[in-house]
């Protein structure tokens, strides 16, 4: 994907002022971003299986395979109800109709998201398309009044870490969780957190505050 490719155009502006959803599709009209639907569920709980196994070590499979059970149980077979309820949206990357990626928020605290669940198929990674999703949901969360993005991500996730180090986000802690939720895996591998103030004014962005 060209390098261009990270630069969209925006929505016309008549459409944002009448609250529409966004829709982003790259310059090379290959890769759609749009918000989540309903027929979407079974393809994002395929590529939520698929990208947790590939990253679990051997050692680990069970525990992981424990992990994807309960997130599919509280959070990833119920997306809409999920991130409605928690003040966020979930969306959808998609190519020729098939999806290929998929990131959402939620609301942490007033003013504040996390970003969550930023996955990309293994066969579309190297593409740009990390950056593409991760630029999509910054507009979002500007739109919802929230001038802080956070988000963490674990220590098999290499690619993942050197995304956010290169977008402008600072790590603010590491940590090993205690218990397992539908968020992390207790007592085994380390997460990373960082966050990234967004000014609503189309002005540069900062790394923290």
């Amino acid at each position: 994907m060209k390098r261009d490719a990270e630069s969209r155009t925006q929505p016309a502006v008549p459409a944002e002022r009448a609250g529409a959803p966004l829709t982003r599709t790259s310059v090379d009209d290959r890769i759609v971003i749009r918000p989540f639907e309903s027929d979407d569920a079974a393809a994002v709980r395929a590529l939520f299986i698929t990208v947790n196994r590939l990253m679990a070590p051997p050692h680990l499979a069970v525990r992981f395979e424990t992990y994807i059970a309960r997130a599919l149980r509280e959070e990833i077979d119920t997306i809409a109800s999920y991130y409605a309820a928690r003040g966020g949206q979930f969306f959808v990357a998609t190519a020729a109709g098939e999806l290929v990626g998929m990131v959402g928020f939620e609301l942490a605290e007033p003013g504040v998201a996390e970003l969550r669940r930023m996955y990309v198929d293994p066969q579309f990674r190297r593409r740009g398309l990390g950056r593409e999703l991760l630029a999509h949901a910054e507009t979002e969360v500007r739109k919802a009044d929230c001038t802080r993005l956070i988000l963490s991500t674990s220590e098999l996730q290499a690619a993942a870490l050197a995304l956010y180090r290169t977008a402008g986000y600072r790590e603010i802690r590491q940590d090993v969780a205690t218990q397992d939720t539908n968020k992390t895996l207790g007592g085994a591998v380390r997460r990373f957190h960082f966050e990234r103030t967004l000014h609503r004014d189309g002005g540069p962005d900062a790394a923290g505050s």
